[in-house]
């Protein structure tokens, strides 16, 4: 763990003289293939991107199955086991038109849709034929009494090591909605990520809309250069082009593993996804990219705004939706338009270079996909690669993003905290010369066992309840009864940040410009989500019960600024924890650490 120096320096804006000597620690950490994928400053190998053989010696990326995308068939199925094998192995792909080395699951990417009903339980085993250790998070579900299958390496796991294999094995229990999984650091930045959709047991809302089917959508920023190349210059003394600070900025981007680069339409390929005129199809919308929001729309048509997170909302019609990564949303098609004669039309993926520092040249952040309608053209595309966008075809529209204030279908009103807590967050400069990420003053690096085996060795004296620092300075916050917690937090920062919480779906009280001191918050019908977008030099309030025995990480979800320390846990009933029984397969991961 590495302290802030006591004085801020201008986040991005540094500027470094390239050293003989930092040059040299680059080359030689580059000879060494130092894919430590939670970042260079780390030093023990959880989970990193890979150094690996030629890209054309690999095995090629084989065509997803339609299952990946056309998903809803098994609703109102009887309760049963869902089994699925993951192995995930370095492959040679080009998902743009760009051949670079990939880290996949199965030979695919994205990897495969996971789909399941909301009592079933979820099997998946997954070997690891990568030469590091790998893990497996399964974003925004609870694993409440599994802590363990978190997929969080140096937290609640040490890592599946190399030829070896685990078997995630839990239920949902009170989660349903549109997620993902993926790998926890910038292996997942390599291609090692899939989609996952919990049907709820209970019909929807007679509120909600109906639609006739639903299309499973993934996008992606796209980098060319494997992560941990472009971790060895974000974490270098002296950044990106001179910059300490400077994130690493995509090539492009993807729609469903798919997308265009060096102009729209000159090279690679579209997902292209046949509907049948008048019916309504829900998308289920997710980014599951590193650094970039995505927009997302569909040319002259409305999209109806259903849910955010695994939320349902107050249907809403909108003109497009601006998704932070790792967050989700689903929006209704209503597939009536005749404005296109060939019944064809664009998708739009537009990556959003807001928080970009500087050029990539060739760049394309116009990543396009096809809708067609089956009375349409069979083929061909709707119209000019490079068109404007002309907008959902109805006046008025807005736009939905991160910020923007939505309204939850069915209000739960959130109960009274007993507890809080004050967190801020900043980037800093060190005595070392690093460029990093600060939680309360502490910047996270994992463990080489897990927080988790260490808390239920020792509930009751690793860390006091409060706030306080385990081994290796990690920050955590413990609370060994159930409370009602408010975090509030204080960004420091000039840049956007979308925060995410495992095991748990938090009310968001209340946020706004500034820093929290004692504003107004919202109890009456605040909307919950894991992964909230928090402006650059504002405040935001989160609420939850720490009625989930574990660790859970609170992190920043950029894959780069993770990397860099941006994350803290929160330890909650530790007593209860203990009294739990770890896999033993679990246990022999750590084992030696």
């Amino acid at each position: 763990m590495t302290f802030e120096k006591s004085y801020k320096v201008p986040h991005r804006r540094r500027l470094w003289i390239i050293t003989g000597v930092a040059a040299a620690i680059v080359v030689l950490a580059l000879a060494l293939g130092l894919g430590l994928g939670l970042g260079l400053k780390h030093h023990h190998h959880h989970g990193g991107s890979e150094t690996s053989p030629s890209s054309s010696s690999l095995p090629p990326l084989t065509a997803q199955p339609g299952s990946n995308f056309a998903v809803g068939s098994i609703i109102g199925q009887s309760p049963q086991d869902r089994k699925y094998n993951f192995t995930v192995a370095l492959a040679n792909g080009a998902p743009d038109g760009v051949n670079k080395t990939m880290l996949v699951v199965n030979g695919i990417f994205p990897g495969p849709t996971i789909e399941a009903n909301q009592g079933d339980r979820l099997i998946v085993t997954v070997q690891n034929n990568l030469p590091n250790a790998t893990s497996i998070h399964w974003h925004g579900l609870f694993q409440n009494g599994t802590n363990w299958y978190d997929g969080t390496s140096g937290i609640t796991e040490c890592g599946i090591p190399p030829g070896q294999s685990l078997t995630y094995n839990f239920t949902f229990g009170e989660f349903s909605g549109t997620t993902w999984w993926h790998a926890l650091s910038t292996q997942y930045t390599d291609g090692i990520t899939g989609a996952l959709i919990v049907h709820p047991t209970a019909k929807n809302p007679p509120t909600l809309p109906a639609y006739d089917g639903e299309i499973m959508v993934q996008m992606a920023d796209l980098y060319h250069d494997p992560s941990q190349v472009l971790l060895v210059d974000y974490l270098s003394p002296f950044g990106i082009q001179g910059t300490q600070g400077n994130e690493p900025v995509s090539d492009g981007g993807t729609i469903n593993g798919l997308g265009q680069y060096s102009a729209a339409g000159s090279g690679g390929s579209y997902f292209d996804y046949t509907v049948e005129r008048g019916k309504t199809y829900r998308l289920r919308l997710v980014n599951s990219g590193s650094f970039a929001s995505i927009r997302f729309s569909v040319d002259n048509h409305p999209l109806t705004l259903i849910e955010a997170d695994g939320t349902l909302l107050e249907p809403t019609q909108v003109a497009g939706v601006t998704i932070a990564v790792a967050q989700r949303y689903s929006v209704l098609l209503h597939a009536n338009q005749t404005s296109n004669l060939n019944g064809t039309f664009w998708m739009r993926a537009t990556v959003q270079s807001d928080m970009f520092t500087y050029d990539q040249p060739g760049q394309n952040n116009d990543i396009r996909g096809v809708i067609r309608y089956s009375d349409g053209a069979k083929n061909g595309l709707p119209g000019d690669p490079a068109s404007a966008d002309p907008g959902p075809g109805v006046a008025g529209l807005n736009d939905v993003d991160g910020t923007t204030a939505l309204a939850p279908l069915e209000p739960s009103p959130a109960p009274n905290a007993t507890r809080s807590v004050p967190v801020s967050f900043s980037f800093q400069n060190t005595d070392d010369g690093r460029f990093l990420a600060f939680m309360n003053g502490t910047s996270w690096e994992p463990l080489a066992g897990s927080t988790l085996l260490a808390v239920r060795n020792a509930p009751t004296t690793y860390v006091p309840e409060g706030a306080a620092l385990g081994a290796g300075d990690q920050l955590l916050v413990t609370e060994d009864s159930v409370r009602v917690l408010d975090v509030r937090v204080d960004n420091l920062d000039d840049g956007d940040h979308p925060f995410h919480l495992h095991g748990h779906r938090p009310w968001i009280m209340g946020s706004g410009a500034g820093r929290y001191i004692g504003q107004a918050l919202n109890a009456t019908a605040p909307l919950r989500r894991d992964t909230i977008l928090i402006p650059a030099y504002s405040w935001t309030v989160l609420r939850f019960v720490t009625d989930n025995p574990g660790v859970w990480a609170f992190h920043c979800h950029i894959a780069w600024h993770m990397a860099a320390g941006l994350l803290m846990q929160f330890n909650t009933q530790p007593s209860v924890l203990a009294k739990l029984d770890v896999p033993q397969d679990i246990v022999n991961q750590c084992a030696g650490r």
